[in-house]
């Protein structure tokens, strides 16, 4: 049995035959989503979970297991935020299983809570569909059986490694330990400036932005868009992001975070109006930011952006590293 803190490094990123489903009553996973708490008991009833979620779980099950068709069951329902998009970055606690011999095949150190870093469910799912598939509409503070089919898995030299062969069934009992937010989501407020750029939201929080005629500010101008109730944000810390940039007198785009998991930056290495427009805003806030070359790029051209550019960033905070 390996032990590995983090993603799983070592990945590089007669059975019983079971399939279909027994015809439970449906029952919810998440607020809000459609997957259901269990897919298919026929599979998760032969698996049985004890322990407290952030603890090590003590796992039977019955083997040689396998399903053609991944299927979840959800053994402690969590309270918190819900998982429904594929992009959220979220903080995992998992042990996977052989579906042959009912090993346990890896593990990440449950209830460290400097072990799990923040990842994309989607990150999970290059290698384990069936993973992505399982937890989706899961709640912060769940734990949650995934028999995944081998349809579901990415085979390669990393799965021989840990013994798992084509065509295996795989096992995870996961805590889902945190659920970061996928946009801002604080409380709409007033915007004083005048002449600043105009911003609309999408249903998924993705901002369009309408930058005005006219000459820029001479200063950095901040505006909290939204202001969210979470932790406050302080110098030099890391935040998680989604933002979308532009330059003032082109009025195009030169480069988005969104349609991709939230961006890691430290407030010690990005442009100076970057940070400064950050510091003291709030997880969930939405901010607008408009700066002056001089906290930005200066005299010199950068990729897309031209020497001496004004810049417009609006940026959702969605969490702290």
């Amino acid at each position: 049995m390996r032990k590995l803190p983090l993603l799983f490094a070592v990945l590089g990123t007669s059975a019983l035959v079971l399939s279909g489903c027994s015809g439970a009553t449906p029952v919810p996973f998440g607020a809000g989503c459609e997957s259901l708490a269990v897919t298919n008991p026929d599979v998760t009833e032969l698996i049985t979970v004890e322990g407290e979620p952030g603890t090590a779980p003590d796992v039977t099950q019955y083997s040689p297991l396998f399903t053609a068709e991944t299927a979840h069951s959800v053994v402690t329902p969590g309270t918190g935020r819900v998982l429904d998009d594929a992009n959220q970055l979220t903080q995992l606690d998992m042990a996977l299983y052989s579906g042959s011999s009912g090993e346990r095949l890896v593990t990440t150190a449950f209830g460290d809570e400097n072990a799990a870093e923040p990842i994309a469910l989607s990150t999970w799912g290059q290698t384990f569909q069936g993973l992505e598939k399982g937890l989706m509409c899961a709640t912060e503070g769940s734990r949650v059986i995934v028999a995944m089919a081998s349809d579901g898995i990415a085979f390669g030299q990393g799965m021989a490694g840990l013994g798992i062969a084509p065509g295996e069934t795989v096992v995870a009992v996961v805590d889902v330990r945190t659920v970061m937010r996928s946009k801002a989501d604080g409380k709409d407020q007033l915007v004083t400036g005048h002449g600043l750029p105009s911003v609309v939201r999408a249903e998924d929080g993705q901002p369009g932005v309408t930058v005005p005629f006219g000459e820029p500010p001479a200063d950095l101008v901040v505006e909290t868009l939204k202001r969210g109730d979470g932790d406050v944000v302080q110098t030099g810390d890391t935040v998680f992001v989604q933002y979308t940039g532009l330059t003032w007198n082109e009025k195009e785009v030169f480069d988005s975070s969104w349609g991709g998991p939230a961006r890691a930056m430290s407030l010690d290495g990005i442009i100076p109006g970057f940070a400064q427009a950050l510091e003291g805003q709030t997880v969930g806030s939405q901010v607008l930011a408009v700066i002056p070359p001089e906290l930005g790029y200066g005299d010199q051209a950068s990729g897309k952006i031209p020497a001496g550019a004004t810049l417009v960033f609006v940026v959702d905070i969605l969490g702290i590293g």
